[in-house]
Order: structure tokens, then C-alpha cells, then sequence
């Protein structure tokens, strides 16, 4: 019988935590209370968990979104996707810079800040690497601490690059 070898590999990531909005700097603060402004406008009957996103542009932009639900589920949208495609395609040339994301549900108080799904994981990570610069995530909920990272490869350290759907030789 052949003997396996076998290695551990550790990852480790850096994550920003944050006791309140008002120890946030500044633009940090300031998006997310836009995007906390937004979970009214977040469209979800069936799970009553409203997100906003609020996308801080290269060009000087700011963009917000909000889930949208729908009766067949698949065919919602999570709001970090909303105004991530509505971003690229009203401004394909800017940059998206930041990402604050603010969560609140109807039926109970979300204690810890709320992190993208892995759909938005996968999409904010191959718009930073389309555009070669990372983007900083920002993350809370009703209570609890704010966190945030400066990469979403801090959420995503194991994520799916298009290189891997070339042929290699």
C-alpha cells in the first residue's frame, strides 16, 4: 500500500473590526450610511432580510442597490450584485473603489455583520482582478461590531480565476 503525503497549508486573513459606525474612517462611514439609508428600499416579501449596498466609483460615483426578491428564487438579486452591474454598466471605465453592505431583517436582530454571499464573493472577485485594483469591503448589521477588509480575496482566498478555464499546455 502506497503511502499519501500530505501537507497543510494555513491561510490567514485580516480582518478589520470596528466597536461602532463612528470609529469607521471617514468615506467608510459616510458610504455606509448611505447604504443603511437603502434597506427600506430593499424588495424582499418572502425572507423579510433587506440589504443595501452603496459602491464608492473610481470616477467620483457613488452607486446603491438593494435585494430584490422574487417568488422564484433564483431569479432575485442580492444588493451587493445590483449596484455592482449597474455600476459596470452605466461606468465600465471606473474602478469600484469600496463596498459598504448593511443588513436588517423584519422578523429578528441580526447581531453580526453580514458578509457577501458567495455568488457576490465570486462577482466582486473577478471585477477586482478585471480592473487590477482591490476593493475594500465594508460590513455591518443592526448591532454588533463593523468589519472590514481591504481585498475580497480576505473573503475569498481560494476564489475561481477565468485562467482557469484556459487551456494550458
Amino acid at each position: 500500500m502506497a503511502v499519501q503525503k500530505m501537507k497543510i497549508k494555513n491561510i490567514q486573513l485580516s480582518i478589520e473590526e470596528y466597536d461602532s459606525m463612528g470609529d469607521l474612517p471617514s468615506a467608510d462611514r459616510q458610504l455606509m450610511e448611505l447604504a443603511e439609508q437603502d434597506i427600506k428600499k430593499a424588495y424582499a416579501p418572502y425572507s423579510h432580510y433587506r440589504v443595501a449596498a452603496a459602491l464608492s466609483l473610481s470616477n467620483g460615483e457613488i452607486v446603491r442597490g438593494s435585494n430584490q426578491e422574487n417568488a422564484a428564487y433564483p431569479s432575485g438579486l442580492c444588493a451587493e450584485r445590483v449596484a455592482i452591474f449597474y455600476a459596470k454598466s452605466k461606468y465600465p471605465d471606473a474602478c469600484i473603489e469600496r463596498i459598504a453592505i448593511a443588513a436588517r431583517s423584519d422578523d429578528f436582530v441580526i447581531h453580526e455583520a453580514v458578509s457577501p454571499c458567495g455568488a457576490c464573493r465570486q462577482v466582486m472577485a473577478e471585477y477586482e482582478i478585471q480592473q487590477g485594483k482591490d476593493i475594500r469591503v465594508i460590513m455591518k448589521s443592526e448591532q454588533g461590531p463593523v468589519l472590514a477588509v481591504n481585498s475580497i480575496n480576505e473573503l475569498l482566498p481560494m476564489m475561481f480565476h477565468a485562467e482557469e478555464l484556459k487551456k494550458k499546455d
